[in-house]
């Protein structure tokens, strides 16, 4: 009991720690590359002041893969200048993740236009 007293504790002490929220999960429109998802409850202010958020992408449907699988991927974004770099992809670190433009990619243009719209109207 009173280990657990103490974790709880430490836990309530420690400022700035966030735990895992509901996730929330917004739908871009898809297209012929695929669907792709965004999770408004892990919206976050990086360090940097970019705005770090969780997105899930899924290929399309193909006569191979009736129920493609979904890829996780932890992105921040420069609202300003409408850049995104992949942080983790599946849960492991991308430490060298360069920063790049959608590009023509609709979905991460569409990806970055609703979160930077959220941003701005104020992170919870």
């Amino acid at each position: 009991m009173l280990l657990l007293l103490l974790v709880v504790g430490i836990l309530a002490a420690t400022p700035g720690r966030a735990l895992a929220g509901p996730v929330d999960w917004h739908e871009v429109a898809s297209t012929s590359e695929g669907r792709q998802w965004w999770d408004g409850g892990s919206l976050r202010t990086s360090r940097g002041g970019n705005i770090s958020v969780l997105t899930r992408f899924q290929k399309p449907v193909s006569e191979e893969q009736p129920r493609p699988l979904s890829d996780l991927y932890v992105m921040e974004i420069d609202c300003g200048q409408e850049l995104f770099r992949d942080t983790s992809i599946n849960g492991l670190p991308q430490f060298r993740a360069e920063w790049q433009p959608a590009s023509g990619d609709n979905l991460i243009s569409s990806v970055i236009g609703e979160v930077c719209a959220t941003a701005a109207e104020g992170l919870s």
